[in-house]
């Protein structure tokens, strides 16, 4: 199977329900609410799935797009379209692997936008907000979206405060900032 990006690109994506790519509309409204802030970006895209997200930051620009995701399978997909797409002075990798785990490893460093699409039901949003507050991974000025289905979050991270919200049918993108500090 293939999917259609930024630029009429063509990337791959696993067959079956392995992965589910962020459906066309979301990934346009996310991109056009980002737009401007994407070039030169520091991208982190959690649980990958087939790398559309991140095929499309670095055809828009990022510098740097780092992908964690848990399928060895994706993982091998997602190398591929990010080879096809990044242009030699963008830097891309794939972290293979739990998501909590792999935050840690990514402690100090710092990223512009972040994308957070887990399997809805996995009772991951909670941890991994979390964890990217604890190590710090959001840039000052920097915004995590965070896409879930359209009931939303029930509970609040301290050190992240919602900046916006938006409904695409079932589903729904929640924007955090990084409160300040006080």
């Amino acid at each position: 199977m293939s999917l259609r990006i930024y630029g009429n690109r063509l990337i791959k994506t696993l067959p079956g329900t392995e992965t589910r790519p962020t459906i066309a509309r979301v990934r346009e409204a996310l991109f056009n609410i980002w737009q401007g802030t994407i070039a030169e970006a520091n991208w982190l895209d959690l649980c990958t799935g087939s790398g559309s997200m991140g095929a499309e930051a670095l055809c828009r620009g990022a510098a740097v797009v780092v992908g964690v995701e848990q399928s060895n399978r994706a993982c091998a997909v997602i190398q591929q379209n990010w080879q096809q797409v990044a242009q030699a002075e963008q830097r891309f990798e794939i972290l293979r692997g739990d998501v909590v785990k792999q935050l840690a490893k990514l402690e100090g460093r710092k990223f512009d936008r972040i994308y957070f699409d887990p399997p809805y039901a996995s009772g991951l949003y909670q941890p991994v907000m979390t964890a990217i507050v604890h190590h710090q991974l959001l840039s000052p000025t920097g915004e995590l979206a965070v896409e879930h289905n359209s009931d939303g979050l029930n509970f609040e991270i301290s050190g992240l405060e919602i900046c916006r919200q938006k409904r695409y049918g079932s589903t729904a993108l929640t924007f955090y900032c990084p409160q300040p500090y006080l």
